[in-house]
């Protein structure tokens, strides 16, 4: 029987059949002159049978997958961050340690010559800072969820500028695009209500 008529007859994405068939090789098939592939007619029923499994088991893990997505969701937005060492109403159940979270930007130099196009890098700073902060502390709360961890207690913020330049194929000196870095610092702990 052909798989294209399988998967119609029950509502299966006939790649994805195939694919199963192919990947299993538990089933005997043969390709088909006109694509698709064609198998034994008393092993249809075990296919049918073994590709749902395979399908709804594909749908639990994405529906668990999704769940847990959501969770952390959740949990990322629910985690209370300072830069203080306490919580008011809230005692500090476990100290899980130092987490780091990081961010950087590259603001271009321009360009120079005839087409001079100079960048306020003071300006393309300032309007990147709050952004790569807001990233900081993203990756800040990420690392404190790994650790299973609900605030993060001790917050501040380094900054790094760099200037990089290097050697051009002739000789003189290539200016990179300038580089602002921000690491969000703190400790991670467990707290609950008081």
């Amino acid at each position: 029987m052909k798989t294209t008529d399988i998967a119609a007859a029950n509502g299966f994405n006939i790649q994805a059949l195939d694919n199963f068939i192919k990947q299993t090789r538990k089933y005997g098939y043969k390709n088909s002159f006109f694509g698709g592939l064609v198998v034994n007619d008393e092993d249809v029923q075990n296919i049918i049978s073994d590709f749902t499994n395979v399908v709804e088991e594909a749908i639990h893990s994405q529906k668990e997958a999704e769940r847990a997505i959501a969770e952390k969701q959740k949990s990322l937005a629910s985690m209370l961050i300072t830069s203080g060492f306490n919580f008011d109403g809230y005692k500090i159940r476990k100290y899980s340690g130092y987490i780091s979270g990081d961010a950087a930007v590259q603001v271009s130099r321009g360009q120079e010559g005839i087409f001079a196009s100079p960048t306020n890098v003071g300006d393309a700073l300032m309007a990147n800072l709050s952004n790569i902060r807001r990233e900081a502390l993203s990756e800040l709360k990420e690392a404190a969820y790994a650790l299973g961890c609900n605030a993060v207690i001790g917050v501040d913020f380094d900054y790094l500028t760099l200037d990089p330049e290097t050697v051009n194929a002739r000789g003189g000196t290539l200016y990179m695009p300038y580089v602002f870095g921000v690491t969000a610092n703190g400790n991670a702990v467990i707290i609950e209500e008081q």
